[in-house]
């Protein structure tokens, strides 16, 4: 017997190798010879898909599985496998088996299953058996948990980015790009501050146009012109970068004394506060989650943080204005509560004071927390529990590519004791630590479920709440995806309760990832069909659309830096009548703060070069055509739902387009 095999390399760079290269199929008879893949020129060229043909004495049957072999030829030389295609003399079928894996060191050995997914009572041959069991085992001994703090979602066993296993590192263009970017960004803005002779603060708020740089965007620029006005304030609470903390107010919190003569000349003539609140058109931003929070020290200097209250009316005219701010959560003679018809200064300083905690909020809990720590635990468990011919395993992937890398960064280059918020963010230090801490106590998993959210919050009817409306049109299209994908292996809740293999991955998800949070409300077992579905579009939509939503929009909200400050210099005020210019300056980022402040927004809110645009799956780990057919009418719904957002938008001056699907990466992978 003579079968063709086809062997794909990776198109990223070094994906290549002159290594030598081996192959035997394996089949229900038998074996093949074990066959040295060479052709005459160059094999396994970075792209390339070469022909080759393999050897067999007798008919293998069923082709179960490819073992791929790589020994060294003069020098070690990684290789990037994409798939193995066998053709079967005489017959018309083919069978395709998917790596997307390196093949790494000499003399390594990977083997390969058939693409069909399979779950584990699906194998019946003993050899099927055995090869998952030893993937796994493998798998565990490389992915292990850490606490990496106690208080958190655990994480990857790993001290930096460089001892992770090279499936999951950056390819080398993400890398260079990655790491130059940043090093961009630093050198364009500290010629700036050469320019500017290195002064600590600034004189006015015009001087912070002398770092708005060429790389700035258009709602950027529309922030810097109207970042002071109240419509603009209150619509950031809706679609700016920290979309998720608004909610109704039904009664005025007991530590927030707002009277209605005090706002009655906020409200529209012919009502009162009383009525709006019985209406639902009062709303409230709650950041007692900072009461308390230990200042960051920079360079020898104290920094500051308030835990602002701050009221909200969606004006039938205006929209939604903020018409209280209290910069602290206990009253008092040093606490004022700040109102519209206050000095302009000192109603624009408070209102500082509350983007200065949407910026802490936002990056820590809102980013880092909610999407980035909550995805690492899908998958640390997703690697360490489900082999890669199982289904759940072969959806999954594509959402997790990249993840683990870029959490190691994060830990390592921003939230390090040297880390960048350390440098400039006023809750660098002991204090980021303690709020991600606060936050994990209350974290629930049915928070990470948009329909439960947003109904939870009171905010179902909120008027031009964009993220709302395109968050829940994006959950129900990835949920009769996730629908979609699940009922073709698991006909009933039985098949789910005995799937051991996900049994195993929720316990791991649940005990091991999600330690020590008592009112998270995820089992540590699954019983239901409906039970898997939803807590993998939860993975998804965490991945795709929550990160979008909060990591997209940085740079636009952020490059103007009075509009959401990473650190304040001096302490709230206590006086209204004192406030000045001189004093909000004084109280801003410096120059020095601001230029970081700026550059790393951009590198962590751009568009990302080598970005995998949602639903869009470059490593096909689904070979059945049925999969195949759900995936395609998955697409076809992003594209209608991307139409659909593009003409609602169009025509707006402010445009809300971080949840266009072509504008959400398929996992977070910066």
């Amino acid at each position: 017997m003579e079968y063709k095999v086809t062997v794909a390399t990776g198109t990223s760079e070094y994906s290549g190798t002159n290594n030598y290269i081996y192959l035997t199929l394996v089949g229900e008879r038998g074996e093949s010879e074990r066959t040295m893949l060479d052709n005459p020129g160059l094999d396994f060229c970075r792209g390339a898909v070469d022909d080759y043909t393999v050897k067999s004495a007798a008919d293998l049957g069923p082709l179960i599985l490819v073992r791929l072999e790589k020994q060294r030829y003069w020098v070690e030389d990684n290789w990037f496998c994409r798939y193995v295609k066998v053709s079967v003399p005489g017959e018309r079928c083919s069978y395709t088996f998917p790596c997307y894996r390196w093949l790494v060191g000499d003399k390594v050995v990977v083997e390969l299953r058939e693409g069909t997914a399979k779950k584990i009572s699906d194998d019946t041959l003993p050899l099927e058996r055995s090869h998952r069991t030893t993937e796994l085992l493998e798998r565990q001994k490389i992915y292990r948990w850490l606490a990496w703090a106690p208080g958190i979602p655990k994480c990857i066993d790993a001290k930096s980015e460089a001892d992770l296993p090279q499936d999951v590192r950056f390819d080398n263009e993400k890398r260079s790009d990655f790491e130059g970017s940043l090093q961009y960004a630093l050198l364009e803005l500290s010629l700036k501050k050469l320019a500017i002779k290195f002064g600590k603060s600034w004189n006015d708020l015009d001087d912070f146009k002398r770092i708005f740089w060429k790389l700035r965007s258009p709602i950027a620029e529309y922030t810097m012109n109207h970042w002071k006005e109240d419509s603009f304030f209150g619509y950031q609470f809706l679609n700016g970068s920290n979309p998720r903390m608004i909610t109704r107010c039904k009664e005025l919190p007991s530590n927030f004394p707002v009277t209605g003569d005090m706002v009655q000349s906020s409200l529209i003539p012919t009502t009162t506060l009383k009525e709006e609140l019985k209406k639902g058109n009062i709303f409230l931003i709650d950041h007692a989650v900072m009461d308390g929070i230990p200042a960051n020290v920079i360079r020898d200097k104290a920094q500051h943080i308030a835990a602002p209250l701050c009221l909200l009316y969606e004006h039938p005219e205006k929209g939604l204005i903020p018409i209280a701010i209290q910069l602290e959560q206990k009253p008092d003679k040093d606490t004022p509560l700040f109102l519209p018809s206050d000095p302009p200064l000192a109603w624009l300083l408070a209102k500082m004071w509350v983007r200065h905690s949407e910026f802490q909020v936002f990056q820590l809990l809102s980013h880092l927390l909610r999407t980035h720590l909550v995805v690492e635990v899908i998958c640390v468990a997703t690697l360490r529990q489900l082999p890669a011919v199982h289904p759940i395993y072969k959806l999954l992937a594509p959402h997790l590519r990249y993840t683990l890398e870029i959490n190691c960064r994060g830990r390592t280059q921003l939230l390090s004791p040297d880390g960048i918020f350390k440098r400039v963010v006023s809750t660098g230090g002991d204090g980021l630590l303690i709020l991600a801490q606060r936050e994990y106590k209350v974290l629930t998993y049915r928070s990470l479920q948009p329909k439960f959210d947003f109904l939870d919050r009171g905010v179902t009817k909120l008027r031009d709440y964009f993220y709302r409306d395109h968050s829940l049109m994006l959950w129900d299209i990835i949920q009769n995806f996730v629908s979609g994908i699940v009922s073709l292996y698991y006909k009933s809740d039985r098949e789910v309760e005995q799937d051991s293999e996900i049994q195993a991955w929720i316990n791991d998800v649940a005990v091991e990832g999600f330690v020590d949070v008592p009112q998270f409300g995820l089992a540590s077992e699954l019983k239901t069909k409906e039970e898997l579905i939803t807590l993998l579009s939860v993975g998804i939509f965490t991945s795709t659309s929550q990160h979008a939503a909060t990591n997209n929009g940085q740079f636009d909200w952020c490059a103007w830096v009075p509009n959401t400050p990473c650190t304040m210099r001096h302490p709230p005020p206590t006086d209204k009548d004192a406030v000045t210019m001189d004093l909000i300056m004084d109280t801003l980022p410096d120059i020095s703060q601001s230029c970081v402040q700026m550059a790393i927004t951009w590198h962590l809110g751009r568009a990302q070069p080598d970005a995998i645009p949602m639903g869009q799956y470059v490593e096909q780990y689904f070979t059945e055509p049925a999969a195949l057919k759900v995936i395609d009418k998955f697409r076809k719904e992003l594209k209608e739902l991307e139409e659909h957002i593009i003409a609602q938008n169009e025509g707006l001056e402010l445009q809300y387009l971080y949840l266009c699907p072509s504008r959400i990466e398929n996992s977070i992978t910066i």
